[in-house]
């Protein structure tokens, strides 16, 4: 298959047909001797069309298709038995992967270091991180700017050893097999900083107890 090959699109702008080009060529540098051409380029496309149908910043969408195509991926190769690194992995769901998936997410990450894998998602993802999610988190050292809303996927969750569940109720997904553990949290949108204090510190506690009972050391 060519570089283009199947996926030229006649709905992109050229500049946009370049970049996703771009990040298909980063892709199969990272996946080379994992996943076919074909493979990494259909996870980007529909990577894409999982955000182009309500991002407000369309020069931005090829680079957010690459990291959550990216992600994919190494789930993917997680499943299907092409890395085996014993890392625990866990993955996070709320309703809009704004708020207390992202705290959680934040601080995982921040406390297991490369200990652990973590990953994020939303049953109905918004448009972007929660303000105030972003600024309680900032108080702790934690910046979260640099995640943005998903959707979860068949095989981020198959990848998943434990799967953690905040308010999406029979929207999350379940898999046999799973572990999941289902934290009732409030939502932290529409309110202040001050009112998601205390849910960022219960998000905390959580995590520091969930790192203990899977053995990774707090960084």
């Amino acid at each position: 298959m060519t570089e283009t090959g199947e996926h030229r699109r006649h709905d992109l702008s050229v500049d946009q047909q370049l970049a996703l080009r771009t990040s298909a060529v980063r892709l199969r540098e990272s996946f080379d001797g994992v996943f076919g051409a074909e493979t990494i380029e259909r996870f980007l496309h529909s990577s894409y069309d999982r955000f182009a149908a309500h991002s407000t910043v369309p020069n931005y969408l090829p680079l957010l298709a690459e990291r959550f195509a990216r992600q994919r991926l190494q789930a993917l190769a997680r499943v299907e038995g092409h890395h085996q690194d014993g890392k625990p992995t866990v993955l996070f769901l709320c309703v809009h992967n704004a708020g207390r998936s992202q705290m959680a997410l934040g601080f995982f990450r921040h406390l297991a270091g490369d200990a652990a894998v973590a990953w994020s998602g939303g049953s109905e993802p918004g448009y972007e991180i929660n303000p105030s999610a972003v600024a309680a988190m900032a108080e702790r050292g934690i910046d979260i700017t640099g995640e943005f809303p998903k959707p979860w996927t068949d095989e981020i969750v198959r990848a998943a050893d434990v799967v953690v569940t905040m308010g999406c109720g029979d929207a999350c997904p379940v898999h046999p097999g799973k572990r999941y553990l289902d934290w009732t949290l409030d939502d932290p949108e529409g309110r202040d900083v001050a009112d998601v204090r205390p849910v960022r510190d219960e998000i905390e506690r959580r995590v520091r107890a969930l790192l203990a009972d899977l053995d990774v050391p707090i960084a």
